[in-house]
Formats: C-alpha cells, sequence, structure tokens
C-alpha cells in the first residue's frame, strides 16, 4: 500500500482497456474502434478516465473549527495537506464507479467470521501475531485463495477493504479487491454484500506522516468540495498493544457514540470514545479518549497533530469525530489513508 497514490493512477488507465483485454486503436474523433477480425470495424468511445488534473477542489467547509491551512509549520519543521496525492486518489475513485458493479466489503471484525485459515507462507511479526509475507495480521483479516488453489490461501485481506464481486465458484467468491491487481477466491462469510445503490461520495483522508484528516464530498463529476481540514493523531507503533493505523482505502462499516476500550493487557474497562466510525478491524475515528473514572465528553488535546499515539485509531477533536459521525453515510464513506 505504500504505493497506493501512484497505483491509483495506474488503475484509472486500466479502466479504460478493451474488456476482452485487447489494445484499442485511436480514431480520428477521440474515440477508439473495436472489432473481431470477422466483423466491420465499428466506432465505439470509450471514456476517458479522469487523472488528478481533472479533479477540482474546492474549499466549502461544513466544520470549521481547529481548521489548518494547507501548508503549516509544526516545530522546526512545515507540513501540508497533499492535495495532489488526493486529486490521484479521487479520480481513481471516481474511475472505479463508472462501470455498474456489485460491491461487497471483506469483513472479519474480531474474527466474528471464523479465524483465517494460515495462509502458505507467514511469519510471526513483533507483537507476536501471525501474518502474511506482506504483512497483514491474520487476526480479523480474510483468507485470500488464488483462483487455482482453494486449498490454502496465499495472503489476507484485511478487514474493510471494498471489492467487485465477480461470481461464484462453488463455495467461493470471486472478487477483485479495489485496490489490488488481481482477482481473488474468498469464502462467502467473509464479505458482506453493500447495497446495489451504494456510491461513495464521501471521503475522509488521513495522513499518518503530516498528522492531519481532511474530508471531502464529490457534487459533480471531477468536483469535491473540502469538508474540513483538522489535525488528527494515528496509531503508533509500539507492541505489544499499539499499532500503527494501516495504510490503504477502507469502508466506514460501522459507528458507535461511545466505544469501549479496555485497559492493556486487561479485561478491565479503560474508558470510553466518543463519536467512533470504524474503518478497518479495531481502527475507528474518534473523538478524545475519555479514561476512566471520568465520564464527561473532552473537546480536544494538545497532543492532535503532534506524533502518533493511538493503539491503531484515529484521534480528532470530539466536535469533529462527530461531524465525522453525523456527515459520512455508513457503507457509503471511504477512509484513505495516505503518508
Amino acid at each position: 500500500m505504500k504505493y497506493f497514490p501512484v497505483f491509483c493512477l495506474l488503475w484509472g488507465l486500466l479502466l479504460a482497456a478493451c474488456r476482452d483485454g485487447q489494445a484499442p486503436a485511436p480514431s480520428s474523433d477521440g474515440g477508439v474502434y473495436a472489432a473481431s477480425p470477422a466483423e466491420p470495424i465499428v466506432p465505439v468511445f470509450v471514456e476517458r478516465p479522469l487523472t488528478a488534473s481533472d479533479i477540482v477542489l474546492t474549499k466549502d467547509f461544513l466544520y470549521d473549527q481547529y481548521t489548518l491551512e494547507d501548508v503549516y509549520p509544526y516545530r522546526d519543521t512545515v507540513r501540508s495537506f497533499k492535495w495532489e496525492i488526493i486529486r490521484n486518489c479521487l479520480a481513481y475513485i471516481e474511475n472505479m464507479q463508472r462501470d455498474s458493479v456489485r460491491w461487497v466489503v471483506l469483513q472479519n471484525y474480531r474474527n466474528l467470521n471464523r479465524e483465517a485459515p494460515l495462509v502458505r507462507k507467514y511469519v510471526r511479526n513483533v507483537y507476536r501475531r501471525v501474518a502474511d509475507t506482506l504483512g497483514v495480521e491474520r487476526y480479523q483479516s480474510v483468507p485470500l485463495y488464488l483462483p487455482s488453489d482453494t486449498l490454502v490461501p496465499e495472503r489476507y485481506g484485511r478487514d474493510g477493504t471494498i471489492a467487485y464481486l465477480h461470481g461464484t465458484e462453488g463455495s467461493f467468491c470471486r472478487v477483485h479487491p479495489a485496490t489490488f491487481v488481481d482477482e481473488w477466491l474468498v469464502p462467502a462469510r467473509y464479505l458482506k454484500p453493500l447495497a446495489d445503490s451504494t456510491v461513495f461520495h464521501h471521503v475522509v483522508f488521513v495522513d499518518r506522516r503530516d498528522q492531519n484528516i481532511a474530508t471531502l464530498e464529490r457534487v459533480a463529476e471531477g468536483r469535491w468540495k473540502i469538508r474540513s481540514m483538522n489535525p488528527a493523531t494515528t496509531g503508533r507503533h509500539a507492541p505489544p498493544y499499539a499499532q500503527e493505523t494501516p495504510l490503504g482505502m477502507f469502508l466506514v462499516q460501522q459507528k458507535k457514540e461511545r466505544m469501549i476500550f479496555l485497559k492493556d493487557g486487561s479485561t478491565a474497562t479503560g474508558g470510553y470514545a466518543p463519536y467512533a466510525s470504524r474503518f478497518t478491524n479495531g481502527a475507528y475515528i474518534h473523538g478524545v479518549p475519555v479514561n476512566v473514572p471520568a465520564t464527561a465528553m473532552i473537546e480536544y488535546s494538545w497532543s492532535l497533530g503532534t506524533t502518533p499515539r493511538s493503539h491503531m485509531c484515529v484521534r480528532n477533536a470530539t466536535s469533529h469525530s462527530k461531524f465525522i459521525f453525523d456527515w459520512a453515510p455508513l457503507e457509503q464513506s471511504l477512509v484513505v489513508v495516505i503518508e
């Protein structure tokens, strides 16, 4: 996922290819010609995929507290909102929705759909957990099988990943995760179909490196309004409990007005996080945590926008997390984590 912004553009170009895999020949009117050897040439126009240069961003805030500038100072350096990367990703998100597809989401929160089988090659990471060779942990993940081998999974797919559903093969579903190159077979229990009317017009961008968060809303083709620009705090790499917020694109799958969390290494309640929107595994976008025995919500923390401090979640000002909670439609909104 490190090269996700570059892949956004490449995938947009792939969407313009012919369905039969043949390269189209350009026509004088800007379309393409498609033909089989036994048929006369018939002009067929294939819509050009959007690129970053087609994406127009306009600031039209629906939430205007703690707003950051496009570029702003931090300690002895500067931080910024990476608008070019964001434009690339938005072009990709628009392109992937141009065809009529059946969307599913990979789901296995807390292994509720059964612990994924061991992959062919696995390691134990620094958290002493089983992971595939790409670093995706077995816990809360979905097994991905090669079409040529349904006995042992090849790798894991993260909970919250959206995919195109291309059909069924016995007890497996053939899917193409939106940010993957290849198709995979997945047992049906790990997939949740999304509504036929699903569109992704609400996107939250989280920047792990610069510790900020932006919300954007599509208002027309290639046109997106920036609804908020705020400081945030992402997950930190601190075994055995705290983990980095994973890079990638995920679906907002669940919302809790109060997400209860436990004390590290204990079954005792540690407190709650207000207005929590879950997007992958146990990662939520939420407000400032309230530790027991306190009960009143906390609006802001000095640590927002500084360095990673969370267990995997993305902390916000509590009023901003409430804005996202209310603004982002469930199972129709995306969270894109970049750096």
